[in-house]
């Protein structure tokens, strides 16, 4: 785990905070599906094509990992990519932050 790790999921853990406290919890129906099939394969032969020519970068990256989720229907298989587009969303922030403190 990076050390900035847990000031992200801090950031984070407010963020839900302050979206609980606007709208209360939320249940909404998950509309995810076959629908998103096509989506999902064409941004992950995005970011297949991207790592092979070395030339990843963070949104191709992100956009594979939340249609992966929108794409599936199996609840547990859904929790599962969910995850994996928050850690991407996690080190996407953390590279910002190590991009910001190289700056200052």
């Amino acid at each position: 785990m990076s050390t900035t790790t847990p000031n992200v999921l801090c950031d984070l853990a407010a963020e839900r905070e302050r979206q609980d406290a606007k709208w209360g919890e939320q249940n909404h129906p998950d509309g995810t599906g076959v629908q998103f099939s096509g989506d999902c394969d064409h941004w992950t032969s995005i970011t297949e094509r991207n790592a092979r020519r070395r030339t990843s970068e963070w949104a191709p990256i992100l956009l594979e990992e939340v249609y992966e989720a929108l794409a599936e229907i199996d609840p547990v298989m859904l929790r599962h990519e969910l995850v994996q587009a928050a850690a991407v969303c996690v080190g996407w922030i953390e590279a910002i932050d190590r991009r910001v403190t190289k700056r200052a």
